[in-house]
Parts: C-alpha cells; sequence; structure tokens
C-alpha cells in the first residue's frame, strides 16, 4: 500500500478549516446483556471469560427467541443523557439496522434510528490551559453491540491474509449507548487537542456515573473520529471520513492530526475526498481505508416489532436528574483548589487519567503532592512497562498506606519502592510486604554504629576532614553504610551519628 502524502500541520490549517465530529460508543456495565438474561462481559466481573460461554438464544439469533429490554440499561442511558445536558425523550423506541455482521447472530442490530432516549444536548470540555469548549451533541441512543471475530493465520491479525476466522459471541447483545456530536466548527489548530479532551470527558463522565469501567484498551468505551476539511471561506462541508474504534486518549488525538494532514495533501493537489472509514494503526500512526461509508437509508432501519417503545416517567427522568455527579470540568477545578496544585501538575494527574485515584488516596490519608507523587510516577512507570492500567495495579488505600510508612520512618523512598513491587505482585498489604522481605528501615543505634565504625576503618580520614569543616565528606560514610545495610538503615540518623563521633573525637 502506497504511503500518504502528508501537509505540514500548520500549512493544512492555513487552507483548509477542519471540521469534526466523534461517535463514541459505551459499554454498559449492567449484569446482563441488552436484550436477554445471559451474562454481561463487559462487567469487569465476567471479563476473560471463555468464548461463547456467556450467551443466550436471543445472542445467537436462534429462531423463535424473542428479545426482551434491560431496564438498568435504560436508567443508565438516560443518565447519560441528562449528565450530557440533553433532553430525555418521552418515548423512544428501538429500530432494527440491517447490515452484515458475521458475528451478531440475527444479521441485523437492534438500535434506535429516528427516536433515540436522548437528544440536542451540550457537555462542556476542558484543554490543557484552562480554555473551555462546548461540544454540541446531536443525540444519545441505545443500542446492542456485536460479537468479536478472531482471525487466525497471517501476519497482522486481521482478516488480510487469514486463513479462517473464530467468532465470539460473549460480546453480542452487550448494552451500549453511543453518543453522537453535531458537527464541531472553531477547533482549527487544537482539532487533536478537542479531540482527545473530548473523549477524555467523556469518559470522566460515565465512571462518575458508574455506568461503565469505560477501559478503552478493553473496547468499554470506543471512538469514532470524523473528520472533514472545507477551504477557507467555503459554507459548503466538505466529504468526512470517519476513523474507527480508535482505543486511546493519545491515539484519539494522532488520528485526528493525522487526517487533517493527509486530507489537505490530497485537496490541494486538486483530489477528491472519499467518504469512507479508515483503519487507525497505533503502531505506524497512520490510518488506512476500510469500507465506503453507508448513509442511513443503506440500513433499510425500521421499527424494531418484537419490542415496545420505552416510555420513562417523568418521575424517574427528575430521580435520575437529582442523582447526577458533579461535572467533569467542575470537579477538576474543585480538585485542583483544594490540593493546591499548580497548573503542570494538575494537568500531569489528569493526562495519566488517575483523578479519581488521586482523590482516593488523599481520601484514605495521604498527603494530596504524596497521592499524585505516586501515582504519575512509580505506578505509572510500572503500568506502562506492563501495559496496564494503573489502576488495576494497585488500591488506593495500600497506596496511602504505603506512604504512611514513609511518614512514620519505616521506610525509605527507595524501600517504599520494593514494597510496591510486592504490593503488585499480589503478595499482600505495604505491612505484610515489610514484614515478609524484611524491609523495614533499620534505626537502631547499636546496628548503625557498628555500620560506621566499619565503614570508618576503610575511610579513616573522613573524620579529620569533617573537624576541618568539610561536613560534606560525611557522605562517603553514609553511602556506604547504605550500601553494607542494602538500603535499610535511616540515611539522617547515619549522618547524625557521624557528627557526634566527629565532635566526640575532637573533643
Amino acid at each position: 500500500m502506497a504511503k500518504d502524502k502528508l501537509m505540514d500541520f500548520d500549512k493544512a490549517l492555513e487552507l483548509f478549516e477542519p471540521v469534526l465530529g466523534f461517535e463514541v460508543h459505551v459499554e454498559l456495565n449492567t449484569e446482563t446483556k441488552m436484550f436477554s438474561a445471559a451474562a454481561n462481559p463487559a462487567n469487569s466481573a465476567n471479563h476473560g471469560a471463555a468464548p461463547n460461554t456467556l450467551v443466550a438464544p436471543v445472542d445467537m439469533g436462534l429462531p423463535g427467541s424473542l428479545p426482551v429490554v434491560n431496564e438498568t440499561a435504560v436508567r443508565y442511558s438516560i443518565s447519560l443523557g441528562l449528565a450530557l445536558g440533553c433532553s430525555i425523550a418521552p418515548s423512544s423506541r428501538f429500530a432494527r439496522k440491517n447490515y452484515f455482521y458475521p458475528d451478531l447472530g440475527k444479521n441485523y442490530q437492534i438500535s434506535q434510528y429516528d427516536e433515540p432516549i436522548a437528544f440536542d444536548g451540550q457537555v462542556e470540555i476542558e484543554l490543557a490551559d484552562g480554555t473551555i469548549v462546548q461540544v454540541p451533541i446531536e443525540r444519545a441512543h441505545m443500542e446492542e453491540d456485536a460479537g468479536k471475530l478472531t482471525h487466525v493465520g497471517g501476519l497482522t491479525g486481521r482478516i488480510q491474509g487469514a486463513e479462517y476466522s473464530l467468532v465470539d459471541y460473549n460480546r453480542a447483545g452487550v448494552p451500549l449507548v453511543e453518543i453522537v456530536t453535531k458537527p464541531i466548527f472553531g477547533a482549527e489548530h487544537r482539532a487533536p487537542e478537542v479531540a482527545k479532551a473530548y473523549v477524555q470527558t467523556i469518559r470522566d463522565v460515565v465512571l462518575a456515573l458508574g455506568i461503565s469501567d469505560a477501559r478503552m484498551e478493553r473496547g468499554n468505551l470506543r471512538c469514532d473520529a470524523n473528520v472533514s476539511l472545507r477551504p477557507r471561506g467555503q459554507e459548503k462541508l466538505g466529504t468526512r471520513t470517519e476513523t474507527k474504534n480508535v482505543n486511546s486518549m493519545r491515539s484519539v488525538e494522532r488520528a485526528v492530526r493525522y487526517e487533517i494532514q493527509r486530507q489537505a495533501a490530497i485537496l490541494a493537489e486538486g483530489g477528491t475526498i472519499t467518504q469512507e472509514t479508515r483503519h487507525w494503526h497505533e503502531d505506524t500512526g497512520t490510518t488506512s481505508p476500510g469500507r465506503p461509508k453507508s448513509d442511513a437509508d443503506d440500513y433499510r432501519y425500521f421499527p424494531e416489532p418484537d419490542l415496545l417503545p420505552v416510555v420513562p416517567t417523568p418521575e424517574l427522568i427528575e430521580q435520575l436528574r437529582a442523582a447526577l455527579p458533579e461535572p467533569p470540568v467542575a470537579r477538576r477545578r474543585r480538585l485542583k483548589a483544594e490540593w493546591g496544585f499548580p497548573d503542570i501538575e494538575f494537568q500531569s494527574v489528569v493526562n495519566s487519567g488517575v483523578v479519581a485515584e488521586v482523590e482516593a488516596t488523599i481520601a484514605a490519608g495521604a498527603s494530596p503532592a504524596a497521592a499524585r507523587k505516586w501515582w504519575t510516577g512509580e505506578i505509572a512507570r510500572i503500568a506502562n512497562a506492563e501495559g496496564r492500567e494503573a489502576s488495576d495495579l494497585v488500591t488506593p488505600s495500600d497506596v496511602a498506606a504505603l506512604q504512611a510508612l514513609v511518614d512514620g520512618g519505616t521506610l525509605t523512598d527507595k524501600l517504599a519502592r520494593q514494597v510496591l513491587e510486592g504490593v503488585i505482585a499480589g503478595e499482600g498489604t505495604p505491612q505484610e510486604v515489610v514484614d515478609a522481605r524484611g524491609l523495614a528501615v533499620v534505626s537502631d543505634d547499636g546496628a548503625l554504629i557498628a555500620a560506621i565504625d566499619e565503614a570508618l576503618n576503610a575511610q579513616p580520614d573522613v573524620l579529620q576532614k569533617i573537624r576541618d569543616g568539610k561536613v560534606q565528606a560525611a557522605g562517603a560514610v553514609i553511602g556506604a553504610v547504605m550500601k553494607s545495610m542494602k538500603g535499610q538503615a535511616d540515611a539522617a540518623r547515619v549522618r547524625e551519628l557521624i557528627l557526634e563521633r566527629a565532635a566526640a573525637t575532637n573533643d
């Protein structure tokens, strides 16, 4: 496949105005699926189940099976719509979206078309420098997810070059809410940043509502990014592409930037943009063609005959509205003020996706500075190295307990990192790891003096240097003591004892 020509990003923005749109799919963490009683694998309790073990006749599309709407999924969908500033439809209904899905046994998807449950909203997002952007929401509608295909053979794991494909119906029928924005104008040079901030905000909203695990790497939250360009001064919108299922905040940002550069290069040479879906390639940071993008008429939508309209009562809607959490932008600003972080430090917490973890760690007794240090430092490093989520490695209460051991003098920072590794490895709580590994700081003067004497015997001139005013000479002895005691000596106490020894000898 030929390599795409790209235009310089700044040059592209001189010639063209980017128009964005996003379709974000959120898997709901209900106990059962959208239309059947099968367990829901999007729920963390069911994650990792063997293929085709979480299925029911409806999910398999077996003749005679009939769907039944999941009430909890409806409640979750209404809550999400309200949190996005949407109006809730007094009556909405499901439709059949006819399309060949090899991993959806019915050969159609039950979705919502012209009568969505939520519509006409607006969500506030905040960029890194504090700029507020209003993103208009067209609709949020309920639907079911498709299953999963595993392509066997070939080099890429994709269908091209594969010998055969296996179908896992576990995910078929998982409850989804699809959030569709209206066209987003005015993002200009910040279009990639707007894309990232919008998806981050949606993730924050669903996590605060408690309706989804929102794990992008697991597919709990997936973003399709629409990008089109129009020449400066032109009113007519350009042809859009839809980059499908981008699975990280950083990738959303990169995909939007890439499409702007790619489309600009084509248009500048007099070419035309094909309306199509495109695949994002994380390894190369590029997109590639998928299939021509279908219009709604191509899906032959018609009302789902086996399901009644969804008619929530006004009382239910107001009950769910009253239970809404604090909006993400307001929450971040409140926490930033409470924690006293400068912009750069707070942004590091946001960028690491650990705002909730830092908040919970502080609530468990750690200082804001310590909580931030652990979650954006050592825990983030281990998570990146292992390709895991930081929140999966350790609990906020364990991080707070670990910091308490440091604050109390039981551990040095270096020893605490070893204890953290033990906790992550499943060896127990921080105190249990300290006890099992014998990692506590040695503060017994007798043991420290013995180690100091051994170090001084190897460096007999140190005491005289200290008496001559060269106090920094004690550092060499401290280092030797720490090494001999495998980092478990109390360095501050070692320094005190060395200076006491020098003063006593001088007397």
